[in-house]
């Protein structure tokens, strides 16, 4: 099956990540993570609008009342975005106590019940500090970010199945390039039972973000082989899609009936100039996602920081 890959954002991105479609506003959400920005599209239109934080945003993940949940630098907030871009106005949650300095979080997302889960990582690769951790938070967020799996060198590929109760989760640093499985509880948000998914060593491509479609099946970008890869619940590979940049950093269902996959890339310095690297792109890959489950803003208490 030939799939038609279209540029639908030519955004020149150091490091595009984290793309949510948000429904009622017909929009796909996307982080640059060192420009600090967050940026829209809006398929009626076709208008592109960003907002600034104040650190780095990493990952964001739907709210309600119309707000995002962010995993920044040094914690985790609440962001209400203007129609018209700007500033974000932010209000935390909580902060995350790092064990070296240089550290932000990473990928992240939420459960089927709307808990956000979202890892840590030592910004210098090279040094490969095992130092990231897989923090939770719930509503309310009296007990603050809770640790629920340490020891990772780059947190990646996070993603739930259709019922929830099987989490993905990658390591995507050249040392590790694994992604398990895990029993996930829906009651109570804990992790159990780690077991071998894939070991991304033998497959081209370091694993980065993630999506699993409405089949249950998990598909990942395959950063530095310009893939996107697909899983099935067992692990085997079944559907390979190549994307027109070496870097493509994660997936996500959006688009009307949630069967457009969008994808988020990097841009590294040096880059061609003709290159489309850093870009967000489009493709229908013959299946549809799963609409993400917001985190209840409603019910937060804010950080004192």
């Amino acid at each position: 099956m030939e799939v038609k890959v279209e540029l639908l954002v030519d955004g020149r991105h150091a490091t595009g990540e984290s793309p949510v479609w948000r429904a009622e506003e017909n929009a796909l959400f996307w982080v640059d993570i060192p420009a600090r920005k967050i940026w829209r599209w809006q398929a009626h239109g076709d208008s592109l609008v960003h907002w600034l934080l104040p650190e780095q945003v990493a990952c964001i993940a739907p709210a309600t009342e119309g707000r995002w949940i962010c995993g920044l630098e040094t914690g985790v907030a609440l962001a209400t975005l203007a129609p018209e871009g700007g500033a974000a106005q932010l209000q935390w949650l909580a902060s995350v106590e790092h064990p070296l300095a240089q550290m932000r979080f990473n990928d992240g997302r939420c459960d089927r019940q709307g808990r956000f889960r979202a890892g840590t990582m030592y910004q210098d690769m090279a040094a490969a500090r095992a130092v990231g951790t897989v923090y939770g938070l719930d509503a309310p967020s009296d007990a603050g970010l809770q640790p629920l799996h340490t020891g990772l060198l780059t947190p990646n590929g996070m993603a739930f199945s259709p019922d929830g109760r099987t989490m993905y989760l990658s390591d995507s640093h050249p040392q590790s390039q694994q992604i398990w499985q895990f029993d996930y509880d829906p009651q109570d948000g804990k992790m159990s039972r780690q077991r071998a998914f894939v070991d991304m060593r033998a497959h081209p491509g370091r694993p980065d973000g993630a999506a699993v479609d409405e089949d249950g099946c998990y598909w990942i970008c395959a950063n530095d082989a310009g893939l996107l890869l697909r899983f099935t619940p067992q692990g085997r590979l079944d559907r390979s899609i190549a994307v027109p940049v070496s870097k493509p950093a994660m997936c996500a269902f959006g688009g009307a009936g949630l069967d457009t996959l969008f994808v988020t890339s990097i841009r590294l310095p040096g880059t061609a100039e003709e290159s489309p690297a850093g870009g967000v792109f489009a493709l229908r890959p013959g299946t549809r996602g799963i609409a993400e489950t917001e985190f209840p803003a409603r019910l937060l208490t804010p950080a004192v920081r």
